[in-house]
C-alpha cells in the first residue's frame, strides 16, 4: 500500500515538471488508497487527475510528461570536446518555481580541478564567480559547523564544504537539494517548517530555582557533561530528517530525527530543571512514536552522530515518564477520600 501510493506520488510529481515529491505527498491522504482490484486503471486516473479545469489528459500527454526525466543541457562555457573530457562535470539542479516556463533540469558546468579547491562548495563558489552568476546555493562558514550548505552531493545527504571532490574521477558528479524538500531556487529548500518545530522543543536551559547569590554558572559533574557528546554538535543541516521516509510522510507531526535528537539533548542536560514539561511535550500523538529505528538519519549524517540512538534512548525515558505518570494518577485516586453525604457528616465541637 506504501509503496503504491510512492508510486502516485512520484507519477504526480512527473506530471507537474517533477514537482518537489514533499509537496505532492503531503497533498495526499489515506482516502487516496487505491483499490485491490483494478489497479492499473486507477493509478493511470490519479496521474492526470490534478488536471486543471476546461483541459482533458489523455496518454499522448506521456511523451511531454517524461521529457522533463532528466532534462540536462550544458553551460555554454565555449569549451571544446577534447577540454570537456580533461576537465571534471558537475551536474547541478536548477530551478526557479518563480520561473513556470523552464521546469526543474540539470545543468552541466565543466571546472579544470587544478584551478578549484579541494571541496564541492569550492566548486560551487567557482561556478557562481567565475561561470554563472544565477546559480543559488547556501553557505557560511566553510568549516561544517553553521549547516548551511546541506545538499545531495552524489547522491548522499552531507555538507559541500566538507566533502571532498574525487580528484581521480573526473566522471560527472551530480549535486541537488536535500530531498524530499519545497525548493525555493535551486539548492536553497525552505527550513521554515523544521525550525517551527524545532522552537517547539524550547532548545535552551530552563531552570525552576534561581541562582545563588553571586553564582555565575550551573556547574555539572564530569560525567554529566559527557553525557551530551554527540548531541551538542549537531549543526541542524537537516541531512538526517530530509533522509527520513517517516518525515517525508508526516513532517507536519513527527518532529523527525534533527529536532528529537536535540530535544533528547535538553531532556538529560542535568542542568536542566524542566525534564518532565520536556517529555510531556513530545509525548504522545506522533511527534516522537512515528520513528521505526531505520538507522537512515544516522547514515546521512555529514558530522558522524546517531540520531537513531538519541531517539531510542528518548522513547525509552518517555516510556518510564509515562508509567510514572500512571502509578501517579492511580495513587492519586485511590487516596481520594469518598464524599460523606451532610446527613452522616460528623459534628464539630
Amino acid at each position: 500500500m506504501g509503496i503504491q501510493l510512492f508510486m502516485l506520488a512520484l507519477a504526480r510529481s512527473f506530471r507537474y515538471g517533477l514537482r518537489p515529491l514533499a509537496s505532492v505527498m503531503r497533498t495526499m491522504s489515506t482516502e487516496q488508497a487505491p483499490p485491490k482490484k483494478g489497479l492499473k486503471k486507477w493509478f493511470t486516473k490519479e496521474v492526470f487527475k490534478l488536471e486543471p479545469k476546461g483541459t482533458e489528459a489523455s496518454l499522448r500527454d506521456i511523451a511531454d510528461t517524461l521529457k522533463c526525466v532528466n532534462y540536462r543541457y550544458d553551460f555554454p562555457q565555449n569549451l571544446t570536446d577534447q577540454q570537456k573530457k580533461e576537465m571534471k562535470r558537475f551536474d547541478i539542479f536548477r530551478y526557479d518555481p518563480m520561473n513556470s516556463a523552464e521546469p526543474p533540469h540539470f545543468v552541466s558546468y565543466y571546472i579544470d580541478l587544478n584551478k578549484c579547491g579541494p571541496m564541492f562548495l569550492d566548486a560551487l563558489i567557482k561556478i557562481k564567480d567565475e561561470i554563472d552568476p544565477t546559480l543559488s546555493f547556501r553557505r557560511s562558514c566553510r568549516e561544517g559547523i553553521c549547516g548551511s550548505c546541506s545538499m545531495n552531493v552524489d547522491g548522499r545527504h552531507t555538507l559541500a564544504c566538507i566533502t571532498a571532490i574525487p580528484k581521480k574521477n573526473l566522471e560527472k558528479s551530480f549535486i541537488a537539494p536535500l530531498t524530499f524538500m519545497n525548493v525555493l531556487k535551486d539548492l536553497v529548500v525552505d527550513m521554515t517548517h523544521f525550525y517551527n518545530q524545532y522552537k517547539t522543543i524550547d532548545p535552551y536551559l530552563k531552570r525552576k530555582t534561581p541562582k545563588a547569590e553571586g553564582q555565575k554558572e550551573f556547574f555539572q559533574s564530569v560525567e554529566d557533561r559527557a553525557k551530551i557528546d554527540g548531541l551538542y554538535e549537531c549543526v541542524l543541516c537537516l541531512s538526517c530528517s530530509s533522509s527520513c521516509p517517516s518525515y517525508w510522510w508526516h513532517s507536519n507531526e513527527y518532529l523527525g530525527p534533527a529536532v528529537l535528537m536535540q530535544a533528547f539533548r535538553w531532556v538529560i542536560d542535568s542542568r536542566d530543571e524542566h525534564r518532565d514539561e520536556r517529555l510531556e511535550a513530545i509525548g504522545g500523538d506522533m511527534k516522537l512514536d512515528e520513528c521505526f529505528q531505520l538507522g537512515v538519519c544516522s547514515l546521512a549524517c555529514p558530522k558522524g552522530l546517531d540520531p537513531r540512538k538519541a531517539i531510542e534512548e528518548l522513547k525509552e525515558l518517555y516510556h518510564h515518564y509515562s508509567e510514572d505518570k500512571e502509578k501517579k494518577d492511580v495513587s492519586v485516586n485511590i487516596s481520594l477520600p469518598q464524599s460523606i453525604s451532610p446527613s452522616f457528616a460528623p459534628l464539630q465541637k
